[in-house]
């Protein structure tokens, strides 16, 4: 009797979840004919991304196996799991799934076809107890058509005169097709009448259940496998059509898994030979450079060239719903320029300029860099965050040092150059938000960028004949140099007494404006914690950050400030665990798991980062100690996941195998970390090298070397400082031209000073205060002449004892 398909019941599903963030394996077939991306944990396929590299199309591909007497296993939970790449650097896998009762193996090859966006997964079945013929496989497939769960539709149908599991929703499709003929088949919702249910439940699918529409939905299907044919390649394609995506399916499943696997190995070869030799064989077994360098390229677009995400995956993905749209698989400035880095320390200075350019069509008309886009350069998040504004200078200059911008090449950046130079001075030093998007203020690693971009701006503006900009650039980057340690480095502090030294970096200090006597004597909100433990004195809060003032070259590694630094981070951040010493972003960072280990959702705790130790080897290397950065280098390496992907964050804690957390392995966050795999690389290369691959040079002439001081402070409306030392003078900086009206004994004589455009549109005066003495204040006011008013405020700056 005929089974009469019906729309299944419990529409639209249980609330859509992503899943791990916890990869084992990410790949990509390098071709432009397949531009599909794809994640593997827990022995299953995960996230697939068509047809862009952030738009995740699936939430998982997996396994059931089903058996006499109400047999019930799923692999992703029920199986010890094994991966490993095809061969070093060539991130196609294979992957095997050992049933933990001991009752099956699963083996799978998985690549992209190179000729078609098809992802093909080569399934073996085995039953290590019984026959084969006592178990049924079905493939499980929960499409997320694009970057959410819901609103999707799902049905059986048949193509061509084949049997196809389709899906379809926001103007994508999917079409799942087996080589061996497809016994039963459904489409459900989750939770309710998806095939996980209706094995688990009923030990058979409901034949009935041949759609599900606008929901939540899953496809099953059973593996036709039969005596003597336990292989069958299952081919998922994707298209716009679902018409589209069966013809794609079906024509990499008649093309076979050996052509498709040949042609993918030889494009990831043709990669890896073109790049430095920087191999290096780790305890695991991997190349653990050929895998970051193998991260780096599957995070590259090919609808924009020069585009990467961050990761591809979701921290803490199976605790995130349809509101968190883009994960990680956004393009964010900061970890664009790095990941450039990492393609230059590794000798692709191609694929590094490609990113540059890339990074100018994505640069806004005022010359700052969004927080973080989507590959197509559509903003996402809106905060700025000025070393995201900075980080595309320090690369443009890399490129042009390294030979890559010759100066006619050089000339086509001019308008990008002058455009974020114009932004960074313009609205520097203090940033909207830290490099860990949080707090607003004076943060040294912020500082540190901004300082030596406009150092590497002015070099580029020389070599292109623009002198009087590049002047004014090396003379701002002077006055804030000189300021960092007025803004962030306190002394005579609790700290300071327990750990025995003069004074430390803090991680952040508030605007000057906020309120306190000076940045460093204010509070900064830390992000991510319950109401009643935010707001903590900058004084109390060390980080990593401080860093930057020698890996961007503005101190000295054996600078005291630096050394007493390096002290209070490792007193208050230094984490050891089994694998060495790891480090903290910050003091009472929220960004991680709770103590119970149950995923971040706003708040939390924050764990140790191995990035950090990258960045910790690199001022090792540059303190002359490169026995200690080789060592971190190990430590760097062992905090990575399987497959040798490096997470963002490490568990810290006791082991809590219920929620797949282990003392010093990845935690829930995003993994693998991009960022991180270019640190590791350019560690690699430094190493090699004996020196900081990414050192900027010209503030360690300038400052380290030449001792260079400005003779001014700066006034603005964005920086409206209240002193300065005494022997200097007052530049004044405005937006629009004006005459600036002012006395140094309260105003019984006047001086008015006039200011000068310069090439950036900023009006200039500078004050000739610099012979008063200690305890003047200088009182002033504008007006402004293109709107004939007076600015009716007065504003003071005294003159300290130098």
């Amino acid at each position: 009797m005929a089974v009469t398909p019906t729309v299944a019941k419990g529409a639209p599903g249980i609330p859509a979840r992503w899943t791990s963030s916890a990869k084992s394996g990410v790949g990509t077939a390098l071709s432009a004919k397949s531009p599909l991306w794809f994640t593997i944990s827990h022995g299953i396929l995960n996230e697939i991304y068509y047809p862009r590299l952030d738009s995740a199309c699936t939430r998982d591909l997996g396994l059931i196996v089903t058996g006499p007497g109400g047999y019930f296993s799923e692999e992703k939970r029920d199986a010890v799991h094994t991966v490993e790449p095809f061969e070093d650097g060539v991130p196609g896998y294979r992957l095997t799934n050992t049933a933990s009762d001991s009752a099956y193996r699963i083996e799978k090859r998985i690549v992209t076809d190179p000729k078609r966006p098809v992802l093909l997964q080569e399934t073996s079945f085995t039953a290590l107890k019984g026959a084969a013929a006592d178990y049924r496989v079905y493939a499980l497939l929960a499409p997320h058509l694009v970057n959410a769960g819901m609103g999707d539709t799902a049905w059986i149908g048949d193509h061509k005169g084949q049997r196809i599991l389709f899906a379809t929703g926001r103007g994508v499709s999917l079409a799942l097709a087996s080589s061996l003929t497809w016994g039963a088949c459904s489409a459900g919702y989750v939770g309710f009448s998806d095939g996980w249910q209706h094995l688990h439940d009923r030990g058979a699918l409901d034949p009935s259940c041949q759609v599900a529409e606008d929901g939540n939905v899953a496809l099953a299907g059973e593996i036709g496998f039969v005596s003597g044919r336990n292989t069958a390649l299952l081919a998922l394609g994707f298209g716009v059509s679902p018409e589209e995506a069966a013809d794609l399916a079906l024509a990499s499943l008649k093309q076979g898994f050996e052509p498709a696997a040949k042609t993918y190995a030889e494009n990831w070869r043709r990669f890896q030979a073109g790049l430095e030799k920087l191999d290096r064989q780790a305890a695991s077994g991997l190349n653990t450079y050929r895998v970051s360098s193998a991260v780096l390229a599957t995070h590259l677009s090919i609808a924009r060239p020069g585009a990467a995400v961050a990761s591809l995956s979701i921290p803490w993905g199976f605790n995130k719903g349809d509101d968190d749209l883009g994960g990680y698989h956004l393009v964010w400035p900061r970890d664009l320029v790095e990941t450039a880095g990492g393609f230059l320390a590794a000798g692709d200075g191609k694929q590094a300029l490609q990113i540059l350019t890339y990074l100018r069509s994505i640069q806004q008309p005022d010359g700052h860099w969004p927080q973080n886009v989507w590959s197509d350069g559509t903003a996402y998040w809106p905060g700025i965050q000025m070393d995201e504004c900075a980080f595309p200078l320090l690369l443009a200059d890399t490129l042009r040092r390294a030979g890559h911008l010759p100066k006619s090449k050089l000339a086509d950046f001019l308008p990008m150059i002058e455009s974020a130079a114009s932004y960074v001075v313009r609205n520097g030093p203090v940033t909207g938000e830290d490099r860990w998007e949080e707090d607003a203020g004076y943060s040294p690693f912020t500082l540190a960028v901004e300082i030596a971009a406009l150092l590497a701006a002015a070099d580029m503006l020389d070599v292109l004949g623009k002198n009087e900009p590049a002047n004014y650039l090396r003379e701002t980057a002077d006055c804030w140099n000189d300021q960092i340690e007025r803004w962030t480095y306190v002394t005579g502090t609790g700290l300071c007494a327990k750990e025995g030294v003069a004074g430390y970096y803090v991680r952040i200090a508030p605007p000057d404006d906020a309120g306190a006597a000076s940045p460093r004597d204010g509070y900064v909100p830390i992000k991510n914690r319950p109401p009643t433990d935010t707001y903590k004195p900058a004084e109390a809060i060390v980080s990593p950050d401080a860093l930057a003032l020698v890996r961007f070259g503005l101190r000295a590694a054996d600078d005291p400030r630096i050394v007493n630094t390096v002290r209070a981070i490792d007193a208050l951040l230094r984490c050891d665990l089994p694998q060495g010493p790891l480090w903290y972003r910050y003091t009472g960072d929220g960004y991680g798991e709770h103590e119970d280990g149950s995923p971040f959702e706003g708040t939390g705790q924050g764990r140790p980062w191995p990035l950090l130790a990258g960045e910790r080897a690199h001022y090792e290397l540059a303190a002359g100690r490169k026995d200690k950065a080789a060592q971190l280098l190990e430590t760097f390496e062992r905090s990575a996941g399987v497959g040798g992907l490096l997470p963002e964050q490490v568990w810290d804690r006791p082991d809590m195998p219920e929620r797949e957390l282990r003392l010093g392995a990845p935690s829930g966050s995003a993994m693998p970390l991009v960022w991180a795999h270019a640190e590791h690389i350019k560690l690699l290369r430094s190493l090699r090298d004996g020196a900081v691959f990414d050192l900027p040079p010209q503030g360690v002439e300038r400052y380290i070397k030449g001792g260079t001081v400005a003779p001014f402070r700066t006034w603005r409306f964005n920086n409206k400082i209240r002193s300065i030392p005494a022997g200097k003078a007052l530049r004044v900086e405005l937006t629009a031209p004006g005459v600036v009206h002012w006395s140094s004994d309260k105003w019984l004589t006047v001086q008015d000073s006039k200011t000068i455009e310069n090439a950036f549109g900023l009006h200039i005066v500078d004050l000739a205060v610099a012979g008063l003495q200690p305890g003047t204040a200088i009182v002033f006011t504008f007006f402004w002449p293109d709107a004939m008013r007076w600015e009716n405020v007065d504003f003071s700056v005294g003159i300290d004892a130098s």
